[in-house]
């Protein structure tokens, strides 16, 4: 048969109907909503994005981190303080990133440069910031000259940064998280130059980037460019269109944090070394496989995995064949990685995480992401009707107790704005002490645990090789420090980047 009369047959033109069908589908799928038939991303119809094309990615210094199930405490088989504090229970941990190495002290130099450039006048913000380098000081050690030198001399700047206390480190996490979305916005072209965005009559001076205020439209002026809108050809007035960039889009990255407790475990044990095919084929008493804490591997064979205290009086070793070689701390790339990639891990520096400390924090848990340690805030505005967010001196959202453990309705939201009593609720929005028969005026009488007790892990410098298991916790209250605790940074993974496209 001639094509001639092979394209005029019903039955092919059906089919090349058919081809032509599908082929449209595929090219507009994602491009539509499957519920309603609507274009997105089109301005001709009401301009509503959505997209499917973002590819989820660390923040700087970051490694992902794939979840799963592992057993919280099932690594420590000894309890030599008789603590009973962390007994073995199975948890999830969903996938998350956290910093390769510790924050050091040009990490730490960074973040002071920043807050003496922006807010020169403000003397109490910029030593509420600095570290205590009297952490070092000893009555009978010669560390003195540490007190001068570790923070700031060249020699130590990739050392990590101590005597920050928990309340520090939560305050670099959130300096961290504005600008690393304002570097973001500035490379895309979005902030053009570092031009004031507002003027902030409490301090005379321009608030600075903060990514709360920028996705609720606050921060304006004449940096701020805005990303271009999608074209609409049939509107030669719009090709030029832009608009604030929006959370929808993907393009910023979510708040930095200090990690759980579980998170913390997860990542030190860095188990995916030792699994195959779902099952974990090597128990682990350090980040490291075998039961010592010197390396098996041909090329380092004998060598330290970490710096801790050997024993009493060696902390190094020996002159001319030194073992782990830190007197003190050492640099954060120090030593080899875990599994997961992260260094140090074990020893060097102890590294605060989120959790208030319980000794029976086992018995109270989910066994889905667990944690203790929430105090739920909301914003606060001051403009409840067009949804201003209120600032603080520095430019920065305030933050009040939540009044709710629910959406509140549109009644109970008008009566709480209006001041009305009978609007107020019981909930409970501190709920460190959850499910906690302890009281906390017994603290510094029978008990030093309360709500600002801490957790700390992962042994250091100064410590002996048990507390080096991930097991192992302690804790400080969140406004102390000392020259041994340190910490990393953690950020929640959007999605799950280790799943996509599995079957």
């Amino acid at each position: 048969m001639k094509f001639s009369k092979l394209v005029t047959t019903p039955l092919f033109a059906l089919a090349i109907g058919l081809f032509l069908l599908t082929s449209c589908k595929s090219n507009n799928r994602g491009n539509v909503s499957s519920k309603t038939g609507v274009r997105y991303n089109d301005p001709t119809n009401g301009g509503l994005q959505i997209n499917r094309k973002v590819r989820e990615t660390p923040g700087p210094g970051l490694i992902a981190i794939e979840g799963g199930s592992f057993v919280m405490g099932g690594s420590l088989n000894e309890d030599l303080g008789y603590s009973h504090d962390n007994l073995k229970r199975r948890v999830t941990v969903a996938s998350f990133y956290i910093d390769e190495t510790e924050v050091s002290n040009a990490d730490w130099l960074e973040y002071l440069h920043w807050l003496s450039q922006n807010f020169p006048e403000d003397g109490k913000l910029y030593y509420d910031a600095l570290p205590d380098s009297l952490v070092w000081r000893n009555p009978l050690s010669y560390n003195e000259p540490y007190v001068n030198l570790y923070f700031r001399h060249p020699s130590f700047q990739d050392y990590p940064v101590v005597g920050v206390s928990w309340e520090q480190a939560n305050a670099y996490c959130i300096w961290r998280t504005d600008r690393v979305n304002e570097h973001i916005l500035r490379q895309s072209g979005v902030l053009k130059d570092y031009k004031e965005l507002s003027q902030n009559p409490q301090t005379g001076t321009s608030d600075a980037f903060n990514t709360d205020l920028y996705l609720n439209g606050q921060i304006q002026g004449p940096d701020v460019d805005g990303r271009k809108m999608p074209r609409n050809t049939n509107d030669p007035n719009n090709r030029d269109a832009r608009r604030p960039v929006r959370m929808e889009d993907g393009i910023l990255k979510q708040p930095y944090r200090l990690p759980t407790e579980a998170e913390w475990e997860y990542a030190a044990l860095g188990l995916i070394g030792t699994t195959v095919q779902g099952n974990i084929e090597d128990s682990r008493i350090y980040p490291w496989s075998g039961l010592g804490v010197r390396s098996g591997r041909k090329s380092n064979q004998g060598r330290m995995m970490a710096n801790f205290k050997i024993t009493s009086g060696n902390n190094m070793g020996v002159a001319g064949d030194l073992n782990d070689g830190g007197d003190i701390t050492v640099a954060v790339t120090s030593y080899t990685p875990n599994d997961f990639g992260l260094y140090n891990m074990a020893g060097n520096v102890n590294e605060w995480v989120s959790d208030v400390y319980r000794q029976l924090s086992y018995e109270d848990f989910e066994d889905f992401n667990p944690y203790r340690g929430h105090v739920f805030m909301d914003n606060q505005y001051e403009d409840p009707e067009t949804r201003t967010l209120a600032k603080d001196k520095y430019g920065r959202p305030i933050k009040i107790p939540s009044k709710a453990a629910r959406k509140q309705t549109w009644e109970e939201l008008q009566a709480s704005k209006a001041g009305d009593p009978v609007a107020a609720t019981t909930y409970d929005y501190d709920v460190r002490g959850f499910k906690d028969e302890e009281e906390n005026n017994l603290y510094g009488k029978t008990s030093l645990v309360n709500d600002k007790s801490r957790v700390f892990k992962g042994g250091s410098w100064n410590d002996r090789a048990y507390w080096m298991n991930p097991a192992t916790r302690r804790y400080m209250q969140q406004d102390e420090s000392n020259a041994m605790t340190g910490f990393r940074c953690a950020m929640t993974m959007v999605g799950n980047a280790f799943t996509t496209g599995r079957r």
